[in-house]
């Protein structure tokens, strides 16, 4: 049902919205989930500059990623302007990565969308998503951004999202502060000695 937008939501009723969102990303598949106020949501300028040193093999290939996203400082300002977020994780065992990997990261994505069109239609006309990793190595990974050629629009405008680092978000610091378990995954490193790995993502709700 579509509820009526009001130009301010009495803090019990915020409350609730916010626990059945979290209770509604664990439904969809998230390993944890947390409610987080806007300040938890941590900007740091490194890393978004990761996506350029070094340079991922995606940067400048479409436009959820540097540098045809956001600046950290305008996500700075723009995430004061809320008050809370949905913050979640999908974790899965290392050994299983290479079969789900791209399973994982749809998932991901998916919950972002659901939880963001869930929360618009309830009134909060302002949800905003972001993912834990790009869109383009999740949707369109062989083909050209299509929106990136002119006249043309997103294929997927209702999934994709920009990944959080991309932005600037400080997605380990962030995970470590709600007690989840982090490890750094690089080319180098043997799976066999990470007992998890993770994507992470979060819906600014009002």
């Amino acid at each position: 049902m579509v509820r009526r937008v009001k130009d301010q939501v009495p803090e019990e009723e915020l409350r609730q919205d916010l626990e059945r969102y979290r209770q509604r990303a664990l439904e969809l598949g998230a390993t944890d989930a947390s409610v987080i106020t806007a300040d938890e949501v941590l900007i740091d300028e490194r890393a978004q500059a990761k996506c350029k040193v070094p340079v991922c093999r995606l940067y400048g290939t479409n436009v959820n990623c540097p540098p045809h996203v956001m600046e950290p400082d305008r996500v700075r300002e723009l995430v004061r302007r809320y008050s809370y977020a949905v913050f979640f994780r999908l974790a899965i065992s290392s050994g299983q990565q290479a079969d789900i990997d791209h399973a994982v990261k749809e998932k991901t994505l998916e919950i972002v969308s659901k939880i963001e069109s869930e929360a618009f239609y309830d009134g909060y006309y302002l949800a905003m998503g972001f993912g834990g990793t790009g869109c383009k190595n999740t949707f369109c990974l062989d083909q050209e951004c299509s929106a990136m050629i002119p006249g043309q629009g997103c294929r997927y405008p209702f999934k994709a999202r920009p990944g959080m680092h991309a932005v600037g978000m400080d997605v380990y610091r962030m995970a470590i502060r709600q007690v989840w378990d982090m490890y750094p995954v690089g080319q180098s490193s043997k799976l066999e000695d990470i007992p998890w790995v993770s994507t992470m993502g979060l819906v600014l709700i009002y």
